[in-house]
């Protein structure tokens, strides 16, 4: 391993000498509302994001969860209210410039290249971070390829990190479920996130890939210091993970505090029972 990966690994991992404190505000969302033609999926949506704390959004099919998501990382415009992430405020900003702000995103249906290998579908996590152009990449000159292998070798850690180094050459599309979410995971850390985005990480997992999925979200935030945003329909592990939930229904908030809080108000009672306990 050469000097900058090491320095770089390090600096990756910098966060649990910090400890799992939670600091101030890092992404503040104001008054969104979102249209689609006449239909409003979110109406003046507010909330934040505290540095290095596991924060949820949650609510009922339909609330708007992904169009939040699709807001703060570029993919939606909308029309109303402000994002400011660590100082700076915007309205319309597409997802290749949220991504170089440190946004990173992964989706609940899984866009992997089933068939690239693990290592070469993470390595496209990597891709702002390259400064070689094209041209050099192809022909692996000098510069390109000193590049490349530093840039795998901090995809190794990754895939050592997720546990997946047995299937680290095999095509994604062989893998179980449950392994290419991790994979779709790492990917996103390939980025070296400051805020990282889970849209259902673990829909369609049985038992044990969820508690697996659940450990490595937690080390995530806790080793890498990665300031975690999820949305997850699974309530026992919303409240077992967060730090702070939000609840949406039909696109407006009705529920916004520690697990505990949340699982207490009955508003989201209402909204999730459809009568008051």
């Amino acid at each position: 391993m050469n000097a900058t990966t090491a320095q770089e690994l390090a600096m990756a991992a910098s966060a649990p000498a910090q400890g799992r404190g939670i600091g101030d505000v890092i992404l503040d969302v104001q008054n969104i509302t979102l249209r689609f033609g006449g239909v409003k999926a979110l109406t003046d949506i507010s909330f934040d994001v505290r540095a290095h704390e596991v924060r949820s959004i949650i609510g009922p099919n339909g609330a708007g969860k992904s169009s939040m998501l699709n807001c703060i990382n570029g993919v939606y415009q909308p029309q109303e209210g402000q994002i400011t992430f660590r100082g700076q405020t915007f309205r319309h900003m597409n997802s290749r410039q949220v991504a170089e702000m440190g946004v990173a995103r992964t989706f609940q249906n899984l866009a992997l290249f089933k068939g690239m290998s693990v290592l070469d579908n993470i390595m496209t996590g990597r891709n702002l971070k390259m400064k070689c152009g094209l041209l050099a990449q192809a022909f692996r000159l000098g510069p390109a390829e000193r590049e490349e292998i530093r840039h795998r070798e901090f995809v190794e850690r990754i895939i050592d990190f997720l546990e997946i180094q047995a299937w680290r050459k095999t095509p994604v599309g062989r893998l179980p479920y449950g392994l290419q979410k991790r994979v779709d995971l790492g990917r996103a850390l390939a980025m070296e996130p400051q805020v990282l985005l889970l849209d259902e990480p673990m829909a369609g997992m049985n038992v044990e890939e969820k508690q697996d999925m659940s450990r490595f979200i937690l080390d995530v935030n806790d080793e890498f210091g990665t300031t975690i945003v999820l949305i997850e329909h699974d309530m026992g592990v919303v409240m077992d993970i967060s730090d702070r939930v939000v609840v949406l229904d039909y696109g407006k908030k009705i529920g916004d505090g520690t697990p505990d809080e949340v699982r207490n108000n009955p508003e989201v009672i209402r909204a999730y029972l459809g009568a008051e306990h």
